[in-house]
């Protein structure tokens, strides 16, 4: 039981790895995904993440119900709201996610698809908010970004009934970018992840930030926003190798600096 971590050619790889519980995460977990999503965000040698879960049945169903509903915690807690911060729970990290969804991605797995970039499911893949089901809501952003990211009958339709939907019904209405034999998942998702990884480092992280924060921001301000980060992108190393690499018609060498 862990969350796994693998770093080549730029690509981390987490891994939530507890399929016998079907990568449910107690609070350990919570915190060890906390710990790699810092990671992502500060090591300079990640330029791009691979989400995924172990074995072929289950991406994560986020919270381990057995471990949280009912758990006594101090009120105190309610206010240490730095504490552990995870990717769908206010962790800021700029670095692109790719989402390799190889089974159930349920609850708590749907707000971490949430808060991703890319996402590839296996065929078998089953999406859903179960949780009034359960007599709780969605958290860490589950009904604070679905209907960002789905229609409003869709995203309502997932919300109040909890019912799932399938991959292909996913990859319909947008919510992933591509639905791949299991076999395959991670093969596509590397691709995603490798062509990412290929580009400045710096120029995608600004053009994430941009995106996300255009989400909260007028369009006169956006435009502001992305004048300032072409100028001061401008100043980089890698504008330079990019324009030298274009002239002479050779892949470029990004640094990240």
């Amino acid at each position: 039981m862990s969350i796994d971590f693998e770093l080549e050619d730029g690509i981390a790889t987490v891994t939530i790895n507890r399929p016998e519980r079907l990568n449910a995460m107690d609070t350990e977990h919570y915190r060890l995904l906390s710990e790699a999503w810092k990671r992502v965000r500060d090591d300079p040698e990640v330029r791009v993440a691979i989400v995924t879960g172990a074995g072929d049945r289950s991406f994560t169903v986020g919270a381990d119900l057995k471990t949280h509903v009912g758990a006594e915690v101090e009120l105190a807690e309610h206010w240490l709201t730095q504490k552990d911060q995870i990717l769908n729970r206010g962790l800021e990290v700029w670095k692109p996610v790719v989402a390799a969804v190889n089974g159930y991605c349920l609850g708590g797995g749907m707000t971490l698809l949430f808060a991703t970039d890319i996402r590839v499911a296996a065929a078998h893949a089953t999406f859903g908010l179960p949780e009034v089901k359960r007599g709780i809501v969605p958290g860490n952003g589950g009904t604070q970004r679905v209907l960002d990211q789905l229609p409003w009958a869709i995203g309502m339709e997932l919300l109040l009934t909890g019912d799932p939907i399938d991959a292909e019904t996913a990859a319909r209405w947008g919510l992933i970018n591509e639905v791949v034999s299991a076999d395959r998942l991670m093969e596509v998702a590397r691709d995603y992840a490798r062509r990412i990884a290929a580009n400045a480092p710096l120029a995608v992280q600004a053009a994430k930030e941009l995106a996300v924060r255009a989400r909260d921001t007028d369009i006169n301000t956006g435009l502001r926003m992305e004048q300032s980060m072409n100028r001061l992108l401008s100043t980089s190393q890698d504008v330079r190798e990019g324009t030298s690499a274009f002239a002479e018609k050779r892949p470029a060498r990004f640094a990240g600096r």
